[in-house]
């Protein structure tokens, strides 16, 4: 802690409860970001690039040690969502195909799914949680046919801390009729060890600027060999191809197909940087730290009066959403801001099926990472109990 502490100062000025959101960078990011941004201004673009390129090559294996996967399995891009666009649009698809979700499917993965179905006849059907509010594995099972061609399972949802209890049944089942597993890990990777080989997923796809504590404008992609034999790449540049003649083009043949020629060097370097130091850490000393600190703030939330914690789910993480009875969201967000406390908001259109199923519009969602103290989060709580109190009306 003492060097988290030191690697952080910005946690010290302010009680941080947004890495949900995008986390404070610990400072060798943010001096690797900022180096490489100067020595660009010293000597040129390409130059400080080919001065980094083993470094950058050698970020390929940083997060396949990472991600449980082969460095050749491993992209780099400027978003999660980008990394799930850049997969998700190479599945091929044809009228009468099926895509299963879960409950918990974010936004950002659900509009790209039904515009891609509705443009070729497809369908998006939903797989009901369990009691647990977790994807059901069982579930999934009585509904997979030969016609599902992909099934999309959200490892941690963005409106709650319930974790994705049984991913690897997922895979087994959905494998079972040729169906590829594509894992939205943006809420679980640098807060959860995540094993792409473990869970036997097809694609993976995450950002950097969450719970990796990496810069924001990166994202990173893990594709299989099982998605390598499927997925049909829809365009590709001078970085995932190769121009061989007038009119003929060769692909490369690992994910690095899915990347793009021009990106920022600076936050690559960032990025990997910032799996260097989670790895440093160790990613289970750094599971069991958030996951604490996130049942430490959720026990003390659900003991105010008129405040409803709202996470599901047998197994939890450091994700924790909650309401104030007769205040909006909005409301205790600027309560706590007022206090530097930062938190964020979670609502409806982010994760529709869910929220919708449960009669909710929107959320306060908490997230404190291992950087963050118990004496901050009753900080926290304490201004959460004002809000209540304020709101509640009185009783004569």
């Amino acid at each position: 802690m003492a060097r988290v502490s030191a690697d952080t100062p910005g946690a010290a000025r302010r009680v941080f409860l947004n890495s949900a959101g995008s986390s404070l960078p610990p400072t060798p990011v943010l001096e690797t970001v900022i180096a490489h941004l100067r020595r660009e201004a010293e000597i040129g673009g390409y130059e400080a690039l080919d001065e980094r390129a083993a470094d950058l090559e050698a970020g390929y294996g940083v997060f396949a040690e990472l991600l449980g996967c082969r460095p050749d399995q491993v992209a780099f891009t400027d978003s999660a969502t980008r990394s799930w666009l850049a997969a998700f649009e190479a599945v091929p698809l044809t009228a009468g195909d099926r895509i299963l979700v879960g409950e918990l499917e974010y936004g950002g993965n659900a509009i790209p799914l039904l515009m891609r179905a509705r443009a070729v006849g497809a369908s998006v059907e939903v797989v009901p949680s369990d009691g647990d509010g977790s994807f059901a594995p069982d579930a999934l099972a009585a509904v997979l046919d030969e016609r599902v061609k992909a099934v999309s399972v959200v490892q941690v949802p963005t409106n709650g801390g319930v974790v994705a209890a049984d991913v690897r049944r997922i895979s087994d089942a959905a494998h079972s009729v040729g169906a590829l597993v594509l894992l939205d890990a943006c809420q679980a990777v640098g807060q959860l060890a995540v094993d792409a080989e473990a869970l036997d997923v097809d694609v993976l796809t995450g950002t950097g600027r969450k719970w990796l504590r990496g810069p924001r404008g990166t994202g990173f992609l893990v594709v299989r060999d099982r998605a390598k034999a499927v997925l049909r790449p829809k365009l590709a540049d001078l970085q995932g191809g190769t121009w061989t003649g007038a009119d003929s083009y060769a692909l490369r043949d690992d994910a690095r197909v899915y990347e793009l020629w021009e990106n920022d060097t600076a936050t690559r370097l960032g990025l990997i940087a910032a799996a260097r130091y989670l790895l440093d850490l160790g990613v289970d000393a750094v599971e069991e730290a958030v996951t604490r600190r996130g049942a430490y703030l959720r026990a003390a939330l659900g003991e105010v009066d008129g405040v409803t914690v709202h996470d599901l789910g047998t197994r939890k993480c450091g994700l924790v959403t909650f309401s104030v009875e007769g205040a909006e969201a909005g409301e205790v967000q600027a309560a706590l801001a007022a206090q530097d406390i930062a938190v964020s908001i979670t609502r409806r259109s982010s994760t529709f099926y869910d929220m919708d199923r449960r009669g909710l519009t929107e959320l306060v969602r908490a997230s404190p990472h291992y950087f963050v103290g118990e004496a901050q989060m009753d900080a926290a709580v304490g201004v959460v109990a004002e809000v209540a109190a304020g709101a509640r009306p009185a009783r004569g």
